[in-house]
Parts: structure tokens; C-alpha cells; sequence
């Protein structure tokens, strides 16, 4: 492969890195257990495709362009914990309500982000980090008013089991991805979000309703955020306060290490599934090392700049050998 098909090959498969950085971590957690396999690394799966799912919510945030980010992810998913307990009461008869209520609570915080963020013209960091403190005093009152922790068999499940050996939330996840990556590469949408994150002026000069889109986005991140809090409560047996916190800058760590640009206009839904294998790994070897806490976070920040470094590194250095190579 010459420069320029390099070049083009990286550019189109910025995910590549990410990938790599798995690879990478997975040897060295083969050395360090001396027999990891496939079926040892199913805690790994469940981990990572409860990050996968609000990571590719976030993803489409992030394409918007305009430095959006979406802070309110994790509070979502802790609410949506509570209100589908709430609701099912432990009752398969009662599961449609439950999916209702997680779809509603959803949409509606997906339309608060996108109103304050797109008619008030609040930075999208501080509109939906306001947002989810409001939405964290909701789970206060949840937290009094939860009749128990008791889960519709349905959904503890979906969450729990595994077909084939693999965990199903893991084919739940490469459905999402898998129909993430149709909506960006084959469909009218993705083309109008990526263009949106590009240039939002000379999308909208182009007719695309920049507005619109970008609303999308927004919604989409909020149900994907409330239906993986609905589905981490059922896994982990219940639900507790802060229980989404660990997924609102990892969601973001994702999608960035996944490929997709931080500001805007080119995402890769299979880049943002690498990234959230790779933070889950850089933190399984951590604790398989038996660092403390803190060295633990020390560790992952240097893991994620490193590769960060790198694609970027390479990236310009390969565009360069492309520029010497048509003069």
C-alpha cells in the first residue's frame, strides 16, 4: 500500500488505534494470568457494552460539532435505574410500562438539552451538566419512594445471560453499533450530521436543518443513556444513587479514543465500540496489577494520552509523507 492509499485508509478507519490499543492490553493481561481466554474475558464484554451503548449516544453529541458534549448521561441512566423499578415492581406484566417510561424519560431530557442548548444558546457543557443536577435531586426522591429491588425476570435476562457463551447485552451492543454505522454511512441523516459537525453555516446554506439534526442527536444520547440505565440496573440487581457516574467522561473517553473527532463532523460508531473496550481493559489490568485506586487513575489518564498521541502522531506524520510525496 503506497502513502496516499495509507493515507485514505487511515482516514477512513480512524478506529484503527483504538483497536491496536486493545490488542495491546490484552497481551499484557495474558501475561500477567498466563491463561486468558475468550470465555475469561465475558466481564470484559458485559463492562463494555454497557459503555459501548452510551458512548455511541454520546458519539452523536459530539458529531454535532461546536464542542457538545453531553453531561447529563449519567444521571439519566441513574433515574431511568429507579424509574423502571418503580414502575415494573419486579413484574414481567408490567415490563411495557417500564420501556415506556424509560422511553419518555429519555425524550424528554434528550428535548430539554436540545431546547437550552439550540433555541437558549447555553453551551451544551454547562446546559446538560445543569440539567443532570436537577436530574440527580429526582433520584434523591426515588431513592425514598423505591418499593424494593426486585427485577422483571425478562429484563434480568437480557441483562444476565449469555447465548453461546457470550454475554447477550454484548449482541445487544453490536446491534447498536451495527445499526449506528448503517445510520452514518448509508442514510440521508448521517450525512446531515456529519455535515452539521463540519460546518454548521455551510450545512444549513446547503438546506440541511442543522437545528434539527443536532436535536436528533441530543435525543438519541438521552435514550440510548436511559435504556442502558434501565438494563445496568437489572444487571447489577437494583439501583443505587451515583450508580451512572463512572460512565460520563468515560462515554467521552470512548468515543474520542474510538476515532471520533472531538470537535465535530466525523464519527465511527465501530471506533467508539473499540474505545470502550480499551478503557475497560486499561482498568481490568490495573486491578489484575493490584495498583491502588489513585495510581489506578494516574495510570488510565497516561494510557488514553499516550494513545491519543499516537493516532495523532501518525496521522500527521502520514499526511506529511502523502504532501512530499505529490510534490
Amino acid at each position: 500500500m503506497n502513502a496516499n492509499g495509507l493515507a485514505d485508509w487511515i482516514a477512513r478507519n480512524r478506529w484503527i488505534w483504538s483497536f491496536l490499543g486493545v490488542l495491546a492490553l490484552w497481551g499484557i493481561l495474558a501475561t500477567l494470568t498466563n491463561h486468558l481466554s475468550l470465555g475469561s474475558l465475558s466481564g470484559v464484554a458485559v463492562s463494555s457494552s454497557f459503555l459501548t451503548l452510551v458512548a455511541i449516544g454520546q458519539m452523536a453529541v459530539v458529531t454535532t460539532g461546536g464542542g457538545n458534549i453531553d453531561l447529563s448521561i449519567a444521571s439519566v441512566m441513574t433515574l431511568s435505574a429507579y424509574v423502571a423499578l418503580i414502575v415494573m415492581g419486579g413484574h414481567d406484566e408490567r415490563l411495557a410500562y417500564g420501556l415506556a417510561a424509560t422511553l419518555a424519560l429519555g425524550l424528554v431530557v434528550g428535548g430539554v438539552n436540545a431546547a437550552l442548548v439550540l433555541l437558549a444558546r447555553i453551551p451544551a457543557i454547562i446546559a446538560t451538566l445543569a440539567t443532570g443536577y436537577i436530574l440527580a435531586t429526582a433520584s434523591l426522591l426515588a431513592n425514598r419512594a423505591i418499593p424494593g429491588f426486585t427485577i422483571a425476570p425478562t429484563l434480568r435476562l437480557v441483562a444476565t445471560a449469555r447465548s453461546s457463551g457470550v454475554p447477550i447485552m454484548g449482541y445487544v451492543a453490536l446491534f447498536v453499533v451495527g445499526s449506528a454505522s448503517l445510520v452514518l454511512n448509508k442514510t440521508a441523516f448521517g450525512r446531515t450530521l456529519s455535515a452539521t459537525g463540519q460546518n454548521a453555516v455551510a450545512a444549513r446554506l446547503a438546506g440541511v436543518r442543522t437545528v434539527r439534526v443536532a436535536a436528533v442527536a441530543f435525543l438519541v444520547s438521552s435514550v440510548l443513556a436511559a435504556f442502558t440505565g434501565l438494563l445496568l440496573g437489572a444487571y447489577v440487581g437494583g439501583a443505587f444513587l451515583e450508580m451512572g457516574q463512572p460512565f460520563l467522561l468515560q462515554s467521552l473517553g470512548a468515543v474520542v479514543l474510538g476515532g471520533t473527532l472531538i470537535f465535530g463532523g466525523a464519527p465511527t460508531a465501530l471506533g467508539s465500540l473499540f474505545g470502550a473496550v480499551l478503557l475497560v481493559l486499561i482498568v481490568t489490568t490495573m486491578q489484575i496489577a493490584q495498583l491502588p485506586p489513585g495510581a489506578q487513575d494516574v495510570v488510565e489518564g497516561v494510557v488514553i494520552i499516550c494513545v491519543l498521541a499516537l493516532a495523532g502522531g501518525m496521522t500527521a506524520r502520514t499526511r506529511k509523507v502523502v504532501r512530499t510525496g505529490d510534490t
